[in-house]
């Protein structure tokens, strides 16, 4: 579950977080989606591609070293080569991670698992993350 306005993914077991990490989500004119997804796939060292650019694995890659594609075209959760964007709407729509954060994700995650983006979490949301915190 990803709280766009916090800023905060976590990662459920039924209604208990097993893991809160900090991300960066998108900025006000390419907005994170809001809804319900599923991973479709799982990719490490992913080459970017974006505007007839591409960059492939490395620390110049904007994808980081992992990424969690979903089944809504060109979203996914991933790292970054810009660490200091977590905690801030600064990327096309994705949801980035510090590297090591995707890292330990990625390898609790499958395809299939749902991930639900939420745009303005109600009270009891923000309460379960601030213990998790």
């Amino acid at each position: 579950m990803v709280s766009i306005p916090d800023h905060k993914l976590a990662l459920l077991e039924g209604d208990r977080v097993l893991r809160l990490f900090d991300v960066a989500v998108g900025r006000p004119a390419s907005p994170t989606p809001e809804g319900e997804f599923h991973v479709v796939n799982r990719l490490t060292n992913p080459t970017w591609y974006y505007a007839g650019k591409i960059v492939g694995p490395g620390q110049s890659n904007p994808l980081g070293t992992r990424w969690l594609g979903l089944n809504i075209d060109g979203y996914g959760i991933h790292g970054t080569n810009v660490p200091s964007s977590i905690g801030k709407h600064a990327s096309h729509g994705c949801v980035r991670m510090r590297n090591r954060d995707i890292e330990a994700l990625f390898e609790l995650v499958t395809v299939g698992t749902t991930v639900e983006f939420i745009g303005s979490p109600d009270e009891s949301l923000r309460r379960t993350l601030a213990i998790a915190d």
